[in-house]
């Protein structure tokens, strides 16, 4: 999987619009191809068929959440090992270890700021690239 900028393709999945433009912003501005979702099944079927490298995920949607999107994805082999990262205003005590349990690869607190989406999602398209070249 690629880790470098413009090479790297990311899905943001949230039903708040000025998250996802902000979060846009700073990944295009570093060199990414972002592609958005506005809920749940869009996420599903964005991830489907643009094959992302990472994932960040809103886990508080109508319809379809975070954890129901992430349970479909991780249910199909070619999604085991992709990084899916939780977008999550609530960082209340135990969140993190539930997040965890549920598969995701981490995540990040609501609003994140710049510097930190960005050292974030390059630490988990480098890590993903490490074991795809360590296991071909």
């Amino acid at each position: 999987m690629p880790t470098t900028p413009g090479k790297s393709r990311i899905l943001i999945a949230d039903d708040r619009p000025s998250s996802r433009e902000l979060l846009r912003l700073v990944l295009e501005r570093s060199g990414y191809d972002v592609i958005e979702a506005a809920d749940g099944q869009q996420a599903l079927e964005r991830a489907r068929t643009e094959n992302p490298d990472l994932i960040l995920l809103d886990l508080q949607m109508p319809g379809l959440d975070g954890y129901g999107v992430l349970a479909a994805l991780r249910g199909e082999t070619r999604f085991q090992n992709l990084p899916v990262l939780a977008l999550t205003a609530s960082a209340m005590r135990g969140d993190r270890e539930k997040i965890m349990a549920a598969g995701f690869t981490d995540y990040l607190a609501k609003p994140a700021g710049p510097e930190i989406v960005r050292e974030t999602v390059a630490r988990f398209l480098r890590n993903t690239a490490e074991t795809a070249e360590r296991s071909a």
